[in-house]
């Protein structure tokens, strides 16, 4: 079992940049692939970007790419995600997953989640 706690959401302006942390319980955090997804209001579940169990993958999708960065500390137990240039597009509650091996942007397969935090993006 793993369980993930969100932080770091908050309100900012266009082209201003926030990190999120996810902080994770349980001795085996290294071995997860981690990833981040977000949903605004009315919306699907959004990939945003993942990361393998070493941190020597990432993966991200080309509206954040250049942008959004993805990275994990085995020994906090924590992956982050530093966002810069935000857009007020990018408006979401962004919630971390975990799952043993990377399931690439299908939010439906990931064994476990945060309960997210709130990005506001205002322009």
């Amino acid at each position: 079992q793993v369980q993930l706690v969100e932080s770091g959401g908050g309100l900012v302006q266009a082209g201003g940049s926030l990190r999120l942390s996810c902080a994770a319980s349980g001795r085996t955090f290294s071995s997860y692939a981690m990833a981040w997804f977000r949903e605004a209001p009315g919306k699907e579940r959004e990939f945003v970007a993942a990361i393998n169990w070493s941190g020597g993958s990432t993966y991200a999708p080309d509206s954040v790419k250049g942008r959004f960065t993805i990275s994990r500390d085995n020994a906090k137990n924590t992956v982050y995600l530093q966002m810069n240039s935000l857009k007020p597009e990018d408006t979401a509650v962004y919630y971390c997953a975990a799952d043993r091996y990377y399931r690439g942007s299908n939010y439906r397969i990931y064994s476990y989640w945060g309960q997210g935090t709130q990005v506001t993006c205002s322009s």
